[in-house]
């Protein structure tokens, strides 16, 4: 599965050297996720706890750890990897500071926060029953029919439980830039192995509608689960910053402001996403921006991604 290597791609992507690389080349990223994140914190009201939750944290490379604390009588960080989540920890250097920290290893996709309980280990599961190469044998449709099937079959907790994390304890809850993962790490673990017997049918999907619209479903459910979360996470008159990647873009051209011209979309969350974000939350700001993560070189196109950022508070009944 694609989050078996997520402590290996998150030491190549995160951490304080990640930091210094977009200070000086996206250096608007930073400043959004930590206006967003600030502007929060200020919001959150006074009877409400006085504690935060970042979900998805990694090594924080994004997230003003540091104003959380000094803001927080607690600050948990919620992510699969725990070697990223100690990167994090000992960049605080106030003894002070790192006694409020609190540090879980979870699947927050997950049922009881066990990552072989996930969204990702359910697809897994269903994937395996499946006899590829019999499908294979019967042509494209049987192949990608077969894999609207494992998708359509996939159970998505809703919202996920972590057992640590308690219904209605948090002042804030910072969903940092995870969403768009949730979901593509499993589908991306259907497409590998649909690729491992038929590599020829790499790119296919697209031409396949039940698949398709699998898919998109598979999509939307995984983050209706997580936006519920987040809201049964927060107490009353607590807040929530939302970070995620709607819109991923590749592009040749160096100091051409990556314009339309020079670049390639590549769409990531359903157009529906605001929608979502809207039938469960209201919304007491909303920032869009784009940052870079890779430079074009050689032959190699740069990367970057469109993201929406978001301060919201449950839904008034």
């Amino acid at each position: 599965m694609r989050i078996d290597n997520l402590s290996h791609n998150n030491a190549q992507t995160q951490g304080k050297r990640r930091r210094v690389w977009l200070r000086e080349h996206a250096p608007q990223h930073l400043e959004h996720c930590a206006a967003l994140t600030l502007h929060a914190l200020h919001q959150r009201e006074s009877q409400t706890a006085q504690n935060a939750l970042v979900l998805g944290a990694g090594a924080c490379t994004e997230v003003p750890l540091n104003d959380l604390l000094r803001a927080s009588d607690e600050v948990v960080l919620a992510d699969l990897d725990i070697a990223a989540l100690r990167a994090a920890s000992d960049e605080i250097t106030s003894s002070t500071l790192n006694k409020r920290l609190r540090l879980v290893q979870c699947d927050i996709s997950s049922s009881n926060g066990e990552p072989k309980r996930g969204v990702s280990a359910n697809l897994a599961h269903l994937i395996s029953r499946q006899n590829w190469e019999q499908r294979v044998s019967q042509g494209p449709q049987a192949v990608f029919d077969a894999a609207a099937l494992c998708l359509e079959q996939c159970p998505v907790p809703d919202p996920p439980e972590v057992q640590t994390l308690a219904s209605g304890s948090f002042g804030l809850v910072i969903s940092s830039l995870v969403v768009s993962q949730l979901f593509s790490y499993p589908i991306l673990d259907l497409l590998d192995s649909i690729k491992q017997v038929a590599p020829k049918l790499l790119g296919e999907q697209e031409r396949h509608r039940r698949y398709q619209d699998a898919a998109q479903a598979f999509r939307i459910r995984v983050i209706n689960a997580h936006l519920h979360l987040i809201r049964d996470l927060l107490d009353i008159g607590g807040r929530a910053v939302l970070l995620s990647d709607i819109r991923g873009f590749v592009f040749n051209v160096q100091d051409s402001d990556h314009d339309a011209t020079h670049r390639r979309a590549l769409p990531l969350v359903p157009r529906i996403f605001p929608d979502l974000v809207r039938d469960t939350f209201d919304t007491v700001e909303e920032q869009q921006w784009e940052w870079i993560t890779d430079l074009p070189e050689n032959e190699r196109p740069g990367r970057g991604y469109e993201v929406a950022g978001y301060v919201l508070k449950p839904r008034s009944l």
